[in-house]
């Protein structure tokens, strides 16, 4: 008797214990695009465009939670990559060459011969920054050497998980070091910091008399309703007032837009308002991918969209190392896939330095230099257009007029104008303190 009561019970435990697990496969399944979407989207970019091997990507990329926990694989034939989530749900990445890696969605067809950007040759006969030969080492006297060099060592820690820190000032490398595994030739995903180059692309369009940025936003979708007084201004500075969620740890906008999306531009064309433009200020990366759209549509040709971007920013500096990644549907996805060296990034950032002046050509003016860095009303002194500030000082001990370009996970170049100076940091968290390091790099100078 007491065995068959044993029995029973353990049914019901066990039932039980399934019961709880299925709940919890049917309310996390969603989310394994996540895990799946993130890791081989990833994966791909890191095996394929920055030429990494794939167990050395599942050690740095991948290696953090909850993307940590799905299983992948690459086949170099086909220039795919898979990833498996517990088994329950499978995403693929495909790499095409000059476009980069694109997540491919479940129904969607891949274009099999897809338009790519034309490029330019690397300048190989000038030295850095103006070319891509090694800087020649220089001297300054004002530079305490030993500081400089502690404060950049302090940034190679496992806390920190720095992967490349470079100093330029007056031109020049003053620091330079990377984790093991990378290098000066290292490509790098800049992640949010792609939102400036979408940003700066649109100021080459305004500075050329292309577009007018105080123009209303050209969608068809908001002609009669309220939508229709946003202006490409408002885009610019994330002050729109239409609604959206910028949340990584759940299926949200940005998930949605970046995971499930064929075309990263709609999600955010589609959303309501829920603020007044001008007024209400978020963050959120659906809206850069709706100024890739309005790029888009200031050419008559998709080759001439593909090609602007690197003709007159990219290329045109020498940024060579650099590639930004598109959708399924050829749009760049602006607010979050440019790959390059921490010497190209630097390069953006000294373009910014020298208000728009590259060698004996300006692709922008000072005009625009001080628009972008004008702080967004609602913002507190913390964001431009598509540039975090430091206005509002929420770094005390680095000038307010530092800004800077920033990414997820602590990706970073930071301008300093009084200073003639230029500080890229690259890794794999935010965590650094920002206030401490940049304060330490200005003490090493007397």
């Amino acid at each position: 008797m007491k065995t068959t009561q044993i029995m029973k019970t353990f049914k019901r435990v066990l039932l039980l214990f399934i019961a709880i697990f299925l709940l919890a496969i049917f309310y996390n399944y969603p989310k394994l695009n996540i895990i799946a979407g993130y890791t081989v989207k990833n994966t791909a970019s890191s095996v394929f465009l920055a030429k990494r091997n794939l167990q050395f990507t599942d050690s740095t990329d991948t290696n953090f939670s909850p993307v940590n926990l799905a299983f992948n694989s690459i086949d170099k034939n086909k220039n795919e990559a898979y990833s498996s989530a517990f088994g329950l749900l499978s995403r693929k990445a495909k790499y095409r060459e000059g476009l980069g890696s694109v997540l491919v969605v479940e129904g969607a067809s891949i274009e099999e011969n897809p338009l790519i950007p034309k490029r330019a040759t690397a300048d190989q006969n000038e030295r850095f920054p103006y070319g891509n030969l090694e800087p020649i080492d220089t001297v300054f006297s004002e530079i305490n050497y030993d500081k400089l060099d502690k404060a950049v060592n302090d940034m190679f820690n496992e806390t920190f998980k720095t992967r490349a820190f470079l100093v330029i000032y007056k031109d020049k490398i003053v620091a330079e070091q990377y984790a093991e595994g990378f290098d000066k030739n290292s490509l790098l995903l800049g992640w949010s910091m792609t939102k400036s180059i979408t940003s700066t692309v649109m100021g080459i369009l305004q500075c050329n008399g292309k577009l007018n940025v105080y123009d209303e936003a050209p969608f068809e979708e908001w002609k009669d309703d309220e939508r229709k007084k946003i202006t490409i201004h408002n885009l610019l500075q994330m002050n729109s007032g239409l609604e959206w969620v910028e949340d990584y740890n759940s299926i949200s906008d940005v998930t949605k837009m970046l995971f499930l999306a064929e075309d990263v531009t709609k999600l955010q064309i589609n959303k309501p308002l829920v603020g007044e433009p001008n007024k209400t200020w978020n963050y959120s990366s659906g809206t850069t991918n709706v100024l890739s759209a309005i790029i888009r549509k200031q050419f008559d040709s998709h080759q001439a969209y593909l090609d602007f971007w690197y003709e007159e920013l990219i290329d045109k500096i020498g940024m060579n190392s650099m590639v930004l990644e598109t959708d399924m549907k050829g749009n760049y996805i602006g607010s979050s896939y440019a790959w390059a060296t921490a010497r190209d990034w630097a390069k953006f950032g000294l373009l910014y330095l020298n208000n728009g002046q590259w060698k004996d050509a300006s692709l922008f003016d000072k005009d625009w230099v001080t628009y972008a860095t004008t702080p967004t009303p609602t913002s507190e002194g913390w964001y431009g257009a598509q540039i975090w500030l430091n206005a509002g000082g929420r770094y005390p001990d680095v000038p307010k007029n530092m800004y800077s370009f920033n990414g997820y996970q602590g990706q970073n170049v930071f301008i300093l104008p009084d200073q003639e100076m230029v500080v890229v940091r690259l890794g794999l968290t935010k965590n650094a303190d920002v206030n401490h390091f940049l304060s330490e790099i200005l003490n090493s100078f007397k």
